[in-house]
């Protein structure tokens, strides 16, 4: 009987392999994107033909000699790694040579290219499989050129199992967001059957880059954190003090991945599709977290379709850490409500590996619950309320000098208590700047309709609503410790179903029957205890929900209800207690608790600055 299982033809092999890397229009653009990348560029110009299936991405990175070219497009050629080894020490973000092969499978290829230590300019046509079909020498300024004809042209039922052109155009738009995120500092430009379709103007972090592409959502909504990170215990990278918590990133961040620019006196690089003269990096013990998260008293979503991760310039798929990241956001967002959060890890390449899935977006990450844990308190870091979210409004000396010329001449110095203090002491400015670092900055000052506490800080005055705040304070005391003490009498319930004492039994509360229709309550939370309508809470607790619906609700009946008055020390303990909770921008519920009044805002709107330079001839 003969054999059934027979080789596969070369040209079968090479469309299931091009099949693996190039899937649509969006696939391209991402190759073409981060072979630019890799080779240095900081501008790069998207175009895009759909109707004709063509694609052309120009850039000005590093370019290539006439060496590379005749091998850039040969199957599984590459200079980003050497060896099975260099797979566990991946640096860029490309490497396994198959994205311009597989296209000349698929398409018409042609690049123009000019090394950046070269004189002259070349141009390639390649054939079926990468051959070199025709070259000759070109004008282009440094950089490369990469032109997709025909895509799928020999493979027409590919094209037609693929989505419309519409949704094409759309994850290809989707795509270069992504990519823009992970590298904010390039320029990018889009265009769409000759016409500029959009751009994308560089940003000095991911934070000012968001609000190119998420219209909605302006720069004073969201927080961005940079931290650095020892790496795991038992990472090959780690250092005694690894165990230390995250602390801020010095000099502006993490440092991610770059592909290094040539130097003329460098030896000529690789082919384009490669970083020029791949090294692995010198290992550091530290890894970097950069967090933009919008904060949940400002910008929220209805779907969780903005929790974004990535690691080492590359978005990519993680259930866990996608997971994380809601689960801290918990009470902190209205129900039903999905945060903005974009995180971005530039760790150790041997953490992580890439080689799982041919979009390279699923990984394996090592010691992944380690990472959890510094993601978690990287994000409580950067919704706490510190002087580093107020703006600063310690003017300079110029200005501090207009202030108190216009003050006096106008008659309407309110401080001049404290300005005599300042006439006496000339550190009075740098007295102010301690002021606003210190970790709790907010001063009492009133209470309006026994229901808002104004606060006043270096930047401004804020009104914070005394009920939502207490009630912040009491959840997050209840969380870190549910204490449950007895009482003597017990507290008698009466007419309650099996499903409420099913659910008080679960939250941990000690029921029994008391008699016809009674039950005994004979422990409660201890923040109830004093309370005179405990047994009114009680009944509240039995309605259902899991432990943490029940803290909740604990805490809301248990803060101090809007119309009771306050003294001013109990107002500054109440402000003092929430500063230092994890969360304290919104009460577990989702609600803003606070309302900011900028000193600048209010400037503005006295029209203190036409005061300053038009009544006073400055």
């Amino acid at each position: 009987m003969a054999s059934t299982i027979q080789a596969l033809p070369t040209e079968v092999v090479y469309l299931i392999t091009a099949g693996e890397v190039i899937d649509s229009l969006a696939s391209v653009v991402r190759e073409l994107v981060e072979n630019s990348l890799d080779a240095g560029a900081t501008r790069i110009v998207v175009s895009l033909w759909p109707q004709q299936w063509r694609i052309r991405v120009a850039d000005n990175g590093c370019g290539m000699n006439l060496d590379d070219l005749h091998k850039a497009a040969t199957a599984h050629s590459t200079s980003k790694i050497r060896s099975s080894g260099d797979l566990w020490k991946i640096n860029s973000l490309g490497f396994r040579g198959e994205a311009l092969h597989s296209l000349t499978t698929l398409a018409d290829l042609e690049i123009l290219s000019h090394c950046v230590v070269g004189k002259l300019g070349w141009r390639f046509v390649y054939g079926y499989g990468g051959e070199v079909v025709q070259v000759e020498a070109t004008a282009i300024a440094p950089g490369t050129v990469v032109t997709v004809s025909s895509l799928f042209g020999n493979c027409s039922s590919r094209r037609q199992g693929l989505p419309t052109i519409a949704q094409q155009m759309k994850a290809v738009q989707a795509t270069i967001h992504q990519i823009a995120l992970c590298h904010p500092r390039v320029t990018w430009q889009i265009w769409q059957n000759d016409r500029q379709w959009f751009t994308i103007s560089p940003a000095a972090t991911t934070g000012q880059l968001l609000p190119q592409i998420l219209r909605q959502v302006r720069q004073a909504d969201l927080h961005e954190l940079k931290l650095e990170v020892p790496n795991p215990v038992n990472s090959e990278l780690s250092t005694p003090n690894s165990s230390l918590p995250i602390t801020p990133y010095p000099q502006g961040g993490p440092h991610l991945p770059q592909s290094p620019v040539p130097n003329p006196q460098s030896p000529i690089p690789n082919a384009h599709s490669l970083i020029p003269n791949f090294q692995s990096p010198v290992p550091s013990p530290l890894s970097a977290l950069n967090l933009v998260v919008g904060l949940p008293d400002r910008c929220h979503r209805h779907r969780p379709d903005w929790v974004r991760v990535a690691i080492n310039g590359r978005m990519i798929k993680s259930a866990e850490l996608e997971q994380t990241i809601l689960s801290a956001f918990h009470k902190t967002l209205p129900r039903d409500r999905y945060p903005i959060c974009f995180l971005h890890l530039a760790i150790s390449p041997d953490q992580i590996n890439w080689n799982r899935n041919p979009a390279k977006t699923e990984i394996y990450l090592n010691q992944i619950t380690y990472w959890q844990e510094q993601i978690i308190q990287g994000i409580n870091q950067a919704l706490r309320i510190s002087s580093v979210n107020f703006k600063e409004t310690v003017h300079t000396t110029r200005v501090s000098k207009l202030l108190k010329v216009a003050e006096a001449k106008g008659g309407y110095n309110l401080n001049s208590q404290n300005s005599n203090e300042d006439n006496k002491n000339p550190n009075s400015d740098r007295d102010a700047i301690n002021r606003v670092s210190t970790p709790h900055s907010l001063k009492a000052v009133a209470q309006v309709s026994n229901t808002y506490i104004v606060a006043e800080h270096a930047a401004g005055i804020w009104l914070v609503e005394q009920h939502i705040a207490h009630e912040r304070v009491l959840y997050e005391q209840l969380c870190d410790s549910w204490q449950l003490v007895c009482v003597e009498p017990p507290i008698i319930l009466y007419q309650l179903s099996p499903v409420q004492v099913s659910q008080l039994q679960r939250i941990g509360l000690d029921i029994e029957p008391f008699g016809e229709q009674l039950w005994a309550v004979r422990n409660l939370p201890a923040i109830l205890q004093q309370r005179q309508d405990c047994a009114e809470a009680i009944l509240e607790l039995s309605l259902g929900g899991d432990l943490q619906t029940a803290q909740v609700a604990v805490a809301c009946r248990s803060a101090i209800r809007n119309g009771t008055p306050m003294n001013l020390q109990e107002m500054q303990t109440l402000l003092d207690n929430w500063q230092r909770t994890r969360n304290p921008r919104t009460c577990p519920h989702g609600r803003p608790i606070y309302l900011s009044l900028e000193e600048s805002a209010l400037a503005r709107f006295f029209r203190r600055n036409w005061v300053i330079g038009k009544s006073h001839g400055i």
